[in-house]
């Protein structure tokens, strides 16, 4: 396949260039510095040039705080932007697949939010997400859209690797322990995209790995028990404990209800993938980001 990336330098957009350049497929990747999604005129280029067979877009504002004080921009990336890959996708039969998030839930439901559950976001960043699905959807037939949350790995904002590096240095680590979600590993989550556009099956999916899901405090301290480092250094806080300017969801956990009736495999549990990405030593090196 020729497959376009969007947003390629990001933690997402990484691992979805390196699963599909190992799968032998042929990339044409774009950060925000090479490709504007909100540009109509940039993206024609881009399609006359790559003749894409998919589109990945991993491009996205998520800055959950900085799209509070910035709703302009936060719908012109998160909602118009799809909206224009789907226009693009639509000209040149471009099969469509957007990355969404958690966020588009109120959080207050106890169980797994599933498709069927009603999208209720309760920030400007879950409601440029939620509006840049919808548009996407209605502007090309050919449109998956894929939710997911708590996404970590290799690049982006280190949550792992900056937690082990304070924890060696006897640091306390704060951690929320009473909002949850599912841990999602980027490298997983480009094997289940790619998954998705060998199907071309248009709908809206959750992709996560398997398992309960967890709080960060919980994932906190499974790395450490991992790492060999001691769990009480994580210290337990509240959600409402931290004042921002974004509301988060209580529960954000995921489940999909199609992937099983289209015989497309559960990822790795959450607890694999999380050990998955302890064990490869250039993960571990300092961050320069702090913990969160």
């Amino acid at each position: 396949m020729k497959i376009i990336v969007t947003g390629a330098a990001g933690m997402l957009g990484r691992a979805v260039v390196a699963h599909c350049t190992t799968a032998g497929d042929t990339i044409t990747a774009f950060d925000h510095a090479t490709l504007d999604i909100a540009n109509e005129i940039e993206l024609n280029v881009a399609f006359e040039q790559a003749e894409p067979d998919v589109l990945i877009n991993c491009a996205a504002w998520t800055d959950v705080d900085g799209c509070e004080s910035d709703p302009v921009r936060a719908r012109v990336t998160n909602a118009q932007g799809p909206e224009l890959l789907a226009k693009a996708c639509c000209r040149f039969g471009t099969q469509l697949i957007t990355i969404s998030t958690d966020y588009v839930f109120d959080g207050e439901k106890d169980g797994f939010y599933t498709q069927r559950d009603q999208p209720n976001p309760q920030s400007i960043y879950g409601n440029s997400k939620l509006e840049g699905e919808r548009r996407a959807q209605a502007t090309w037939a050919r449109t998956i859209v894929v939710r997911s949350g708590y996404i970590f790995g290799t690049g982006g904002k280190n949550f792992l690797s900056t937690l082990i590096d304070r924890a060696r240095q006897g640091q306390k680590l704060r951690a929320i322990s009473d909002s949850l979600g599912t841990p999602t590993y980027a490298p997983h989550l480009a094997q289940g995209l790619y998954r998705l556009a060998q199907t071309d099956l248009p709908g809206i999916y959750h992709v996560v790995n398997s398992g309960d899901g967890t709080s960060f405090a919980g994932f906190a301290r499974f790395a450490l028990a991992v790492a060999g480092l001691d769990q009480d250094l994580v210290e337990d806080i509240s959600l409402a404990s931290l004042i921002r300017p974004a509301q988060r969801p209580r529960n954000s956990r995921l489940r999909c209800v199609l992937s099983p009736a289209l015989g497309l495999a559960p990822l790795p549990s959450w607890q694999d993938a999380a050990g998955q990405f302890l064990e490869t030593p250039s993960n571990m090196r300092p961050s320069r980001r702090p913990f969160q």
